[in-house]
């Protein structure tokens, strides 16, 4: 089977799961290659909905688990967005699809080797509206703040609160907070008041860093 048979029947099914609900997110999963961010070893996993491991003991994230974040994020044409923990720089790719033409996500990682290796997948797959930066995802990137929305792609002990400070009012944040089995929670600022549901078990990497494990 062709990659972009996979890449169809994985959109497919995650459509049928409920995961995939609007045509932004569908036409996101469609035209970013997966196989392009992970290493050569795993390629012909590229579409089999699981995590997969890219080195630095860090995965790049199953592709319903970024379905359920791009959903639960209601992201939004034009939007500036936080992204916490870069890996590969696959789940940028396709917030940067989403938001186009206008939008940018600022996306940070710790390990610098990851970045470097993001910037050059998101190069190849020609994704020009993605910023990458090296340092502690914990306190955030206040240099671009604030944020419309801010995803964090690793478990947070608690909610930082710099990403708190970091975020628009209204905006929205989603991030897994616990161990490596954890809960992730949807924020929404509105008036300076902050709501927060809960959506669920999940399972991530820990965030390590100043407000991290």
């Amino acid at each position: 089977m062709k990659i972009d048979e996979k890449r169809k029947n994985l959109v497919e099914s995650l459509k049928k799961q409920g995961r995939i609900k609007t045509k932004e997110i569908e036409k996101a999963f469609l035209e970013i290659p997966r196989e392009e961010f992970i290493p050569p070893i795993f390629k012909q996993y590229a579409y089999s909905d699981t995590p997969l491991e890219i080195g630095q003991g860090q995965t790049i994230s199953a592709p319903h688990m970024i379905a359920i974040m791009c959903e639960e994020l209601d992201l939004k044409k034009d939007q500036k967005i936080l992204e916490i923990g870069t890996g590969s720089g696959y789940h940028a790719a396709i917030v940067a699809k989403i938001i186009e033409p206008n939008g940018q996500v600022y996306t940070i990682e710790r390990h610098k080797n990851l970045a470097e290796k993001a910037k050059q997948n998101l190069k190849n797959t020609n994704i020009k509206n993605v910023t990458v930066e090296i340092g502690d995802g914990s306190e955030g990137l206040a240099k671009y703040a604030p944020y419309d929305r801010i995803y964090v792609t690793c478990a947070a002990p608690s909610i930082p609160q710099p990403l708190i400070e970091q975020l628009k009012d209204p905006g929205k944040m989603l991030i897994p907070v616990g161990g490596t089995i954890c809960t992730l929670y949807l924020l929404e600022k509105n008036n300076g008041k902050i709501k927060k549901e809960n959506h669920g078990g999940c399972a991530f990497v820990p965030l390590i860093g100043k407000y991290g494990h």
